[in-house]
């Protein structure tokens, strides 16, 4: 086949119509002709625009509710049809098929659709496009003679080649639209799998299939030199790192993401548990060194800067409610460095606040669609394979945890303790937290996590607390083996100690709570993190 193929005939049929009309207009003046289906042909003819009814090609009217349009020979025989093979040539000109050059198709929005709260599924199954992906394949495969146009954004380039090329597309661009229309429909179907798996069983198949579309070349890893790159998982559609948008700041680097990540999934949980009041947190290297819950953005911000501020300085800042501007004049402080600000949304004046004080602060968006699917299941990778587990969604259930020693807890000891057994579930493992009341907020005081012992780290919840320690609510992400934790903790002025039990020693940290008045909770839950 030769290099150059001249586009003298193309089919349009698009549900994103943004720059429709100047595209076509250039074909045309090309002298291209122009064959659509539907609204794009109404919106065509509305812009001035020439076409063909793809009903005038096929000889059938569009039917089915618009299910069935271009599942036709005359189509598709005319997109995967071998201009240089003498047998298609002749059954295209016996079968009366004029070759189409260039499709240009995006599809049904059924990935916006299923984001969308209270989105039923008769809604979500008739966004499911069967024709547009169908002829995206077949130009794709035949793309030594077909140019496929997938997005907007490509426009430009068919243009451009069209008036370089004398009316003709080259080669290069063909394989390489041919390899980004075999991306989509590999992303599209991917995104109505993990849709439908959603409401299937069993959780774990015999083959796993994940697919994952490529959002950023990253600079490096966690390390320089290691090579990354972020991948967007179409199951995914509600509020997350990789789903936001970015306001303002450089690009977001491996450890960003994990980091903010980390952070936003704890805000989510904040929010779970306390609906009516605002969550914050910082974090580094996945962990929070702060965490709070207050009345208004500006003080729950406050509260989790209080938690560890020599810790906070180039941490990650979440919150789970819209950033304002009074929270955002306290972040623009003197002594304070954020790599990372994300939020639902952020106020007017809050965004030009902040880009005023940071040049490079990444300011992310995330949306706040409380109510969006996400994919239900973990991966961690390992060499020569996959883990796989549910995801730990459980929500603090105070009314369910058994009260094992010391004066029982009254309602405003369980309401802080719940939010002080949230934030010890987003700490590394082994991990405990000392938290509770300041200044109207409930915050993190002090934690230690990731350490392979649990009274170091218990000393270093009550040593990062100090003070604070005596009078607040201690929590272990899994039980105690031995009461020596336990009894620093109380040393230190903890009033209630809150963990999992299940150890074969618990009656001896139960004891050690009865002799010193401190109310012991356990809750049944562990919330291991590796």
């Amino acid at each position: 086949m030769p290099d150059l193929v001249p586009v003298r005939r193309a089919l349009i049929s698009v549900s994103d119509k943004t720059d429709l009309a100047p595209f076509a207009r250039a074909l045309v003046a090309r002298g291209v002709s122009i064959i659509s289906t539907g609204g794009t042909a109404r919106a065509l003819r509305e812009a001035g625009v020439e076409v063909t009814p793809v009903e005038e090609i096929t000889g059938f009217p569009e039917m089915l509710s618009g299910r069935v349009k271009t599942l036709h020979p005359l189509i598709h025989g005319a997109l995967l049809g071998l201009r240089d093979d003498p047998d298609h040539a002749r059954a295209m000109a016996e079968h009366g098929i004029e070759p189409i050059d260039l499709v240009c198709v995006n599809l049904y929005p059924f990935e916006r659709t299923v984001s969308e709260p209270g989105v039923t599924e008769a809604d979500a199954v008739e966004q499911i496009d069967i024709g547009g992906p169908a002829m995206l394949r077949s130009a794709a495969k035949n793309f030594e003679s077909v140019c496929v146009v997938t997005a907007p954004k490509q426009y430009d380039a068919v243009v451009t080649a069209l008036q370089q090329n004398d009316g003709a597309t080259d080669r290069g661009l063909r394989a390489r639209f041919a390899a980004a229309a075999f991306a989509r429909t590999a992303e599209y179907d991917a995104a109505i799998a993990a849709y439908l798996s959603r409401r299937a069983t069993p959780p774990f198949p015999d083959t796993l299939q994940i697919n994952a579309v490529k959002a950023d070349d990253l600079r490096y890893g966690e390390n320089p030199h290691q090579d990354a790159a972020l991948y967007r998982d179409p199951a995914s559609t509600g509020p997350t790192i990789v789903n936001a948008r970015q306001l303002h700041g450089k690009p977001l680097s491996y450890n960003n993401i994990l980091d903010a990540a980390s952070a936003l999934e704890l805000v989510k949980d904040l929010r779970r548990l306390s609906p009516d009041r605002v969550g914050a947190c910082v974090v580094k290297h996945t962990n929070a060194c702060g965490a709070a819950v207050a009345g208004s953005a500006a003080d729950a911000v406050d509260a989790a800067l209080a938690g560890d501020p020599t810790a906070a300085f180039g941490g990650i800042l979440a919150i789970n409610r819209a950033l304002d501007a009074r929270a955002a004049e306290r972040l623009t402080r003197e002594g304070l460095f954020l790599e990372v600000i994300a939020a639902p949304t952020f106020e007017e004046g809050a965004v030009e606040r902040l880009r005023a004080r940071w040049a490079n602060v990444r300011l992310l968006a995330v949306g706040d669609r409380s109510g969006s699917s996400a994919r239900k299941l973990d991966f961690r990778s390992i060499p020569g394979g996959l883990l796989v587990q549910d995801r730990d969604t459980r929500v603090a259930s105070p009314e369910q945890w058994a009260h094992a020693a010391g004066p029982p807890p009254d309602a405003d000891t369980l309401a802080d303790a719940a939010i002080a057994w949230t934030i010890v579930k987003h700490l590394k493992s082994n991990a405990v937290a000392v938290a509770g009341r300041d200044a109207g907020a409930v915050r993190l005081f002090g934690m230690g996590a990731g350490l392979v012992d649990r009274v170091t780290a218990s000393r270093l919840a009550v040593e990062k607390a100090g003070r604070r320690a005596r009078g607040a609510i201690a929590v272990s992400d899994a039980f105690f083996p031995f009461p020596d934790g336990p009894a620093l903790l109380i040393d230190a002025g903890v009033r209630c100690l809150v963990h999992p039990g299940g150890s074969k020693r618990d009656g001896e940290t139960f004891a050690l709570c009865e002799e010193r008045g401190v109310t012991c909770l356990t809750t049944g839950v562990r919330h291991f993190r590796h």
